[in-house]
């Protein structure tokens, strides 16, 4: 199948076959005509699949018609957790509709208010906005839902480990009932479900149409993933030891607290390796140029917590590393799939100390293998980890947000429907919120 099958105008075409798009993924196949259809969607699939492109496009295509737009007005609310991924999603928007008569922009916060407020006075086709930064410009009388078509929550069950299950609920109580609702997520937890069956109340007169691609359990086959076994206080020097030792071109380290994201870039430094880090303290102004730096390769070390698991679009990645190794088996998947897109190639690497042996369990019991385990010479634990235990099963259950938690009360009288072992799965949903 090629793009021309998926009924997008001309100057849509035009624009992705600049941007090197030639046959459409999975996850856009199926999930284009079911929106240009005007049908609610919600689609599960792995990060790197191509489901910015999924939605983006088929609301494009419906708006490409004439109409006047009024002030402070907006046609489509993209939703998005984080500011890198709303600044990623509106270039992307801004990419695909370059040869349309369209407007588009993103707001968030830890920039100034004004110039946002500005350009929302002539209204506006597609917003892409975090959940605070949209209230708070609504709040202000900055903009009105009353001419919203279409609503879409991208990377839902981030927003909800994020805690914006409440933000989201004021948002949609703002929203006109009759428009267009699209949930994408890289994982359907039941907190998310539980998101979109307390939004329908019953509301709606059509079943949503529910798209599974890929199951939750699997990591991109393209990403080579192995760890090192460590010893807490050897981890920098591992670190800056694989640098130099194998000579890496570019490397994104995930760690888990923003004070030692701070820390292991000055022991790099001390080390002679030039890194930057990336987190929720930094300035956007300056969360931007490091990650412009780090997209140009004038960076090659950029140390980030969870804040950019998700919306990091980098291209040809080379590797991901967990220097920290996540809590939860869906954070290691969003992570190393940052690497490995678009079919070419990656490496995560983790490092595992005997702390984290449950995790690393929960983690392959996820992934259903075990994650090849590598030795380097100098660097011989204390403390060994044991070899994992695929059916392992954790008797504590992760921190949640309190809102999460609440809404994991609501779900607890709830009974999901069953999900595929494999395999992409089309079927009716007769719950999404409204």
């Amino acid at each position: 199948m090629s793009f021309l099958n998926l009924g997008l105008c001309n100057p849509l075409l035009q624009a992705i076959e600049g941007l090197g798009y030639t046959t459409p993924t999975p996850i856009q196949q199926q999930a284009i005509p079911i929106i240009l259809a005007g049908k609610d969607l919600i689609a599960t699939a792995q990060t790197g699949t191509g489901k910015t492109a999924a939605f983006v496009l088929p609301i494009l295509e419906a708006f490409n018609q004439e109409r006047t737009l009024r002030g402070k007005r907006i046609r489509a609310l993209i939703l998005t957790p984080t500011r890198e991924l709303a600044v990623q999603v509106a270039a992307n928007v801004a990419a695909y509709s370059k040869h349309l008569n369209l407007s588009s922009m993103a707001v968030y916060g830890g920039v100034d208010t004004e110039a946002q407020k500005q350009r929302l006075i002539e209204g506006i086709d597609v917003l892409v906005a975090t959940p605070g930064r949209l209230l708070d410009l609504a709040h202000q009388r900055a903009l009105y839902f009353d001419e919203l078509e279409v609503l879409v929550l991208d990377e839902a069950d981030r927003m909800v480990d994020m805690g914006f299950t409440a933000d989201i609920h004021k948002i949609i109580d703002r929203l006109p009932q009759s428009r267009q609702n699209l949930l994408f997520s890289a994982t359907i937890s039941d907190e998310v479900r539980d998101i979109a069956d307390d939004f329908s109340d019953g509301k709606m007169s059509n079943p949503a149409v529910e798209i599974v691609i890929s199951p939750k359990s699997k990591a991109a086959s393209t990403i080579n993933q192995w760890l090192i076994t460590v010893d807490k206080d050897t981890k920098s020097a591992l670190l800056s030891h694989l640098i130099n030792d194998q000579k890496w071109d570019q490397a994104l380290i995930f760690i888990e607290k923003k004070h030692a994201a701070a820390k292991l870039v000055d022991q790099l430094a001390k080390r002679g390796i030039e890194a930057d880090s990336i987190h929720g303290d930094r300035s956007q102004a300056m969360r931007e140029k490091i990650l412009a730096d780090f997209k140009s390769g004038k960076l090659k070390y950029l140390v980030a917590t969870g804040v950019a698991a998700r919306g990091l679009d980098i291209g040809e990645l080379s590797r991901v590393v967990n220097y920290d190794l996540p809590f939860k088996p869906e954070d290691y998947i969003h992570r190393i799939g940052r690497t490995g897109r678009a079919g070419a190639t990656g490496e995560a690497i983790s490092f595992v100390a005997m702390g984290d042996f449950k995790n690393l369990c929960a983690i392959e019991s996820r992934l259903n293998h075990i994650i090849h385990r590598k030795e380097v010479a100098g660097f011989a634990v204390r403390k060994v980890v044991p070899i994992s235990i695929l059916n392992f099963v954790r008797t504590s259950k992760p921190p949640q947000p309190k809102s999460a938690a609440k809404s994991k009360g609501k779900a607890a009288n709830k009974t999901p429907p069953s999900k595929p072992a494999n395999g992409p799965e089309v079927r009716k949903n007769k719950h999404i919120w409204g």
